[in-house]
């Protein structure tokens, strides 16, 4: 069997790993090294030196009236619908709108739900009349050339006056008729041009639906705990610290190996980089080297990609980092370079390219799963994140990772994402680092993510 793999995420979210229940490993003193697992298709795992950048969470906020916590509670079940289309918009749009509630979505985005709706049925109306113009001009047309054959036959040279002036007459009429339907047919499929514009764009701002699993929240303060692993204590007693030990940050750390250097990052690049050295650096390499060998032995069993790191605009469409997440990216100037004539973008994570190694192609279903592990430098703009978490590298804008992708089909996708969370775990268990794995509530999960 066959699978083409698509350039738009409706058609390859079914085939990819599903977004589903997410890790937050917990350090002693609280501080988090494994972060949420954002993105669209993948369990990633978000691994550095002492700690990782955050992904933030991607929910839309808002909606607190009496009236809509009484529908967020009431979310629909969302049944076989497997994605979100302009149909499914409108021949489910109460299930849509409580699931958008569910996730405590703004105004502008239910608004954006109902609109695709009422397009959708202009949009068969249109459909309509297009085609009913189209048959016209095809009927008219026909007569035309029906009286033009009459009227240049020799069989007809006898016709008198009267029977040529009625048949010019109909010959007019009914190229009027036809030029008048195919002017309608041309204004009816501009419009339906137009429509098709906004719905897409409409829809390209609308979050998944939410799997019946996910658990009702605000917040991740209201995520299921699922899983805890490890002893935060254990540490402390295996070095015999004093009661009063208090933990330092992880850059306080480095900078007492003189390892952290953002003073000198920061008059290069900015405000918000880091530049690591000596043992810090090391073990930045060593932790990645560490993970990527764990990832591509015969335990794991994955294959290691070294992508590029600039991505065009409709790569980051195919995995819906673009259109909403447009001012988180780092965007290059047009002058610069371009990706095949688009807009190029540095990658926020390697979940982009990775996914995209087999956009538009045709794979077989039993060359699947495909895995995939890559580390790589990645670029965040974080335009919403500023006064929060910015501390370390949680919030740099360039940080690396070790990302970890599968592609599969959806009848094994569950068993699949639970093995590429498993593995996810083993990183940290290696390390005897205690961790807790949550399912994110429906105000916490991510954009593009269903369960």
């Amino acid at each position: 069997m066959k699978i083409k793999i698509s350039s738009t995420m409706a058609a390859i979210a079914a085939l990819l790993l599903r977004q589903a229940r997410s890790f937050t490993s917990i350090l002693p003193n609280n501080h988090h090294i494994l972060s949420r697992a954002g993105g669209t298709f993948n369990r990633r795992v978000l691994l550095s030196s002492s700690t990782t950048a955050n992904s933030g969470t991607d929910a839309d906020t808002n909606l607190s009236s009496s009236s809509d916590e009484q529908q967020q509670q009431q979310r629909i079940p969302r049944g076989d619908i497997s994605g979100v289309d302009a149909r499914a918009v409108a021949e489910n749009l109460p299930l849509v709108l409580s699931h958008l509630r569910s996730r405590r979505a703004n105004e502008s985005t239910i608004d954006a739900a109902e609109k695709i709706a009422a397009l959708n049925e202009e949009r068969v109306s249109m459909i309509q009349e297009r085609d009913k113009a189209l048959n016209v001009r095809k009927t008219q047309s026909a007569v035309v050339g029906q009286i033009m054959r009459s009227l240049n036959s020799k069989n007809n040279e006898s016709d008198d006056d009267d029977d040529v002036s009625a048949k010019q007459k109909e010959l007019e009429e009914a190229k009027r008729l036809s030029g008048e339907a195919a002017e309608t047919a041309s204004q009816t499929e501009e419009r339906l041009s137009e429509i098709e514009s906004t719905v897409s764009s409409l829809l390209a701002s609308l979050p998944n639906l939410l799997d019946d699993s996910v658990p009702d929240g605000d917040d991740d303060t209201q995520n299921e705990e699922v899983k805890v692993w490890g002893d935060i204590d254990a540490l402390p007693k295996k070095l015999d610290y004093p009661p009063e030990f208090t933990p330092l940050w992880h850059d306080d750390v480095a900078s007492s190996l003189n390892g952290w250097k953002s003073e000198q990052a920061v008059a290069m690049s900015g405000a918000r980089f880091v530049a690591l050295t000596g043992p810090v650096a090391r073990l930045e390499r060593a932790i990645s080297s560490f993970f990527l060998d764990l990832h591509t032995s015969p335990e794991h069993g994955y294959t290691e990609v070294s992508p590029p790191l600039v991505v065009s605009r409709s790569a980051l469409e195919g995995t819906s980092q673009l259109p909403k997440f447009e001012d988180d990216l780092f965007r290059i100037d047009g002058s610069s370079h371009t990706c095949n004539g688009e807009d190029a973008f540095l990658i926020p994570t390697a979940e982009v390219p990775l996914t995209n190694m087999h956009r538009g192609a045709l794979l077989d279903e039993d060359d699947l799963p495909i895995s995939y592990v890559a580390l790589t430098p990645c670029f965040r703009a974080e335009a919403g994140s500023y006064g929060r978490d910015t501390r370390g590298l949680i919030r740099t804008h360039q940080f690396a990772k070790v990302e970890l992708v599968k592609i599969t089909t959806g009848g094994t996708s569950e068993v699949e994402h639970e093995g590429l969370t498993r593995h996810a775990e083993r990183c940290l268990e290696l390390l005897e680092l205690p961790y807790r794995k949550v399912r994110l509530c429906s105000g916490d999960i991510g954009f593009s993510a269903f369960v």
